[in-house]
């Protein structure tokens, strides 16, 4: 005889602490995430910051470097995107009883796909924390990722592990799927985000049964599902039989690196570059600096807005150890950007005069 799943009422309350290991993919993390929202530090005038103490001076400096270092995000047009397609999704699946429609987030790498499936997430569970601003039971998010080589087994783990539920090693898939769809229900689960979609193998039988066994949640839970992966489409999901199934009922939103093609597109970009140094906390900074760098940053970054997240961020914080507590060229010019961004500049910069690599250096 079978025996009985875990109780499927875990305590769904947030922590005064959180744990050392709370990841997204926990509900203790992800509440923190949704919760989390950085306020800009107060820049003192001159006189005032003359007058601190030595450890005055480098607490403020810490708090303007940790705030910089976790500068807000910027709502780019694809997580505006996602945000609308999925949230008329979700009203349009709340009386479906099955063949219910999703949304998959694909792209290149860098080009914001976990940002916006997050950024999806906390807007919507914010949404519905202030529909019920009474009833802290509810999870209407739920966050997990493929794991490498994922078999079903474990990709329920990683379903269980978002509610802190445990079986011993022995527990089959069966058990944990349906204290997985028990729990969900409790604490009503009604979006389901899962990244790392590239690593379902469709070539090998456990990716293709991995594939199937999220399929399963799809039909057991009342949630609409979204996920996020590197070149879904190349990658053989919408082929056979599993992927037209999967082709008929998803919608497909490209992420991709901002272009410089044309006038309206180099506008955007600008427009961003703004956003993000509006949010600057720097003593020395001149408004419109970054600005008017922007196709230098362009070019530097490839377009891509986790690169140029880094990049801001980075050198923020250099600015404000190296007490010049402004941006310019030369400072983001020591700032490390990633291999793919390294090539794009080679490729796309323009070149410099040799008069002005002499001033650089």
């Amino acid at each position: 005889m079978r025996k009985s799943a875990p109780s499927p009422r875990p305590d769904t309350g947030t922590p005064e602490e959180l744990p050392p290991d709370s990841p997204l993919t926990t509900k203790e993390g992800w509440r923190h995430f949704v919760g989390h929202d950085p306020v800009p530090p107060q820049l003192l005038p001159a006189a005032e910051r003359a007058a601190l103490s030595g450890r005055e001076r480098m607490r403020e400096d810490d708090r303007r470097r940790e705030y910089h270092a976790d500068l807000p995000l910027v709502n780019t047009p694809t997580i505006r995107n996602v945000i609308a397609t999925t949230r008329l999704l979700v009203q349009l699946n709340r009386n479906q009883v099955s063949a219910r429609r999703g949304v998959i987030l694909s792209g290149a790498s860098g080009t914001g796909k976990t940002t916006a499936l997050t950024q999806l997430g906390r807007a919507h569970e914010l949404a519905i924390r202030k529909r019920y601003p009474r009833d802290g039971n509810r999870l209407p998010v739920l966050y997990a990722t493929v794991p490498p080589a994922a078999t079903p087994k474990m990709l329920a783990m990683e379903f269980a592990r978002f509610f802190g539920l445990t079986f011993p090693a022995r527990a089959n898939v069966t058990d944990i799927v349906d204290a997985v769809c028990a729990t969900a229900a409790h604490v009503h689960v009604d979006l389901v985000l899962v990244d790392e979609l590239h690593n379902l193998n469709l070539g090998t039988r456990s990716g293709a049964e991995a594939s199937d066994q999220l399929k399963y949640f799809a039909e057991r839970l009342p949630a609409t599902f979204a996920y996020a992966g590197i070149d879904i489409e190349s990658r053989g999901l919408f082929a056979g039989t599993r992927g037209g199934q999967i082709a008929g009922r998803f919608v497909v939103i490209p992420a991709a690196p901002f272009s410089h093609a044309d006038d309206g597109e180099k506008d955007a970009w600008r427009d961003l570059v703004g956003t993000l140094e509006s949010m600057l906390r720097l003593h020395h900074h001149t408004p419109g600096t970054l600005t008017a760098l922007s196709e230098y940053i362009f070019h530097r970054t490839g377009g891509m807005i986790g690169t140029l997240s880094q990049l801001i961020r980075g050198a923020a914080v250099l600015a404000i150890e190296d007490e010049s507590e402004r941006i310019t060229e030369e400072l983001l010019a020591l700032v490390p950007v990633d291999f793919a961004a390294e090539q794009s500049e080679k490729l796309t910069a323009p070149a410099k005069s040799s008069s002005r690599r002499r001033r650089v250096a």
